[in-house]
């Protein structure tokens, strides 16, 4: 199994997870939410893993343009299922599925030096 690098290619952090794995000469496979949407069945293995709340990106634009009923709404993992495959950019950037089978959100250098 290769590495499967999640995310939008505009997205500073995957920009920087991206470099960095390259730099290191891992060969990654890259999937554009843009452009192939979010995997409705990787999704279910990444909310097991990670959980919504670690998964669900608050901090971001796409969520704080959202209305106050919609953020609200989102209170456990079917409900942020829902909003993430509706509008993608609400995930946690980027997503990794390592060649082991595990599952990181987010880029940390160090975490993924280990990993490698």
């Amino acid at each position: 199994m290769t590495i499967t690098l999640y995310g939008i290619p505009n997205c500073d952090t995957v920009k920087r997870a991206r470099a960095w794995l390259a730099e290191q000469g891992a060969t990654v496979a890259f999937h554009d939410f843009k452009k192939a949407g979010v995997p409705a069945d990787q999704l279910d293995d990444w909310l097991q893993s990670a959980g919504w709340q670690r998964l669900l990106n608050r901090q971001g634009t796409t969520w704080r343009k959202l209305d106050a009923a919609t953020q609200a709404a989102v209170v456990d993992a079917p409900s942020a299922r829902a909003l993430m495959l509706a509008q993608a950019s609400v995930i946690k950037r980027p997503v990794v599925r390592w060649a082991d089978g595990s599952i990181t959100v987010g880029f940390d250098a160090a975490d993924f030096a280990r990993r490698l």
